[in-house]
């Protein structure tokens, strides 16, 4: 399952994100989590010491690896220099799994021990002193937009990404990438601006949108959520002693998290895989190339010298029986 973390600067989400995977890997689930906000601090918050977590491979500069890889024998693809962000498989693509090995994963990911299990973490990257005024971070996302297009996962296999914040999320296509996407916000008219944005831009394409309330302290807040996002809030997450104690960068045992606080994170992983059953991996396809043929047109053809429309595989749905090509269990 492929789910999605947003929400406005400061709302949170990072940090409940992590909750989610810490979660998830007391279930001993296959888990990767990947950092694409702007700000880069789920390692951090995964547990990661600040040094550490500044030396994770950053994804984007490891672009021309993972096009290559994803290439594979796909004929409609002239070179791997020819692909975008938004480059679809086809007949011939190398497809990427959850619980695999593959050089991906090799050259971008890392595995983070947590308790009760671990997980591989995989980050864009920091915008650095270089990008400024000259690159759009977008450029980077891209590399996990290109690794989504090309990952088959299935159920009990999870994929959980920390969005970057606000509706910069939606200056691509990945915010139809995902099975769920949760959006943390708190009970403030700021805190729910960023839903009603969300919900705007993402009802032509078929999202499954859950509001996760923030810094809840008492019914005033939790009736304000409800009057603003009425059954689209989810659950909602109080005060924990056990998230200002991680944040000091003492965590205690993940068991010791407060009842209410597990129960919610029980919560968003039932309600993320009860999309299951309702995933279309045609319209998933068709997405995929929409996004695809629109930044052709734009900047694609331009950029790259190329017709990227004939990149598309007519004949190609993405679906969860292919096999991975090139890959190691």
């Amino acid at each position: 399952m492929k789910i999605a973390f947003v929400g406005k600067g400061g709302s949170g989400k990072t940090t409940l994100s992590s909750l989610f995977i810490r979660h998830l890997a007391t279930t001993g689930s296959p888990v990767v989590a990947v950092d694409a906000d702007i700000n880069q601090h789920l390692g951090a918050a995964l547990g990661l010491d600040e040094d550490v977590a500044a030396e994770l491979p950053a994804m984007g500069a490891r672009l021309p690896l993972i096009k290559d890889y994803l290439r594979g024998s796909n004929t409609r693809i002239a070179s791997a220099d020819t692909m975008i962000k938004t480059t679809p498989p086809g007949e011939g693509s190398r497809l990427l799994r959850v619980g695999e090995n593959n050089p991906v994963y090799d050259a971008c990911a890392r595995r983070v021990e947590l308790d009760g299990g671990s997980v591989r973490l995989m980050v864009t990257g920091p915008f650095t002193e270089a990008d400024l005024g000259v690159a759009c971070y977008h450029s980077k996302t891209g590399a996990v937009e290109l690794c989504l297009n090309h990952l088959v996962d299935g159920q009990g296999e999870y994929v959980v990404v920390d969005m970057t914040a606000g509706s910069d999320s939606f200056a691509s296509g990945m915010f139809t990438r995902f099975d769920m996407t949760f959006l943390v916000a708190e009970p403030t008219r700021k805190g729910v601006s960023v839903y009603r944005q969300y919900k705007e831009y993402a009802r032509d394409f078929g999202i499954a949108l859950k509001v996760v309330g923030n810094k809840v302290q008492g019914e005033d807040d939790l009736d304000f959520l409800r009057s603003e996002v009425g059954d689209d809030l989810l659950v909602t997450v109080g005060h924990s002693d056990w998230v200002r104690a991680m944040e000091k960068g003492r965590p205690p045992r993940f068991e010791l998290l407060e009842e209410a606080n597990a129960g919610a994170l029980a919560t968003l992983r039932a309600a993320a895989d009860a999309t299951y059953e309702a995933r279309d991996w045609e319209r998933y396809t068709r997405q995929m190339v929409h996004f695809h043929l629109k930044n052709a047109q734009s900047w694609g053809n331009e950029k790259t010298g190329a017709d990227l429309a004939a990149q598309v595989d007519p004949g190609f749905v993405l679906r969860e029986s292919r096999p991975s090509v090139g890959a190691t269990a």
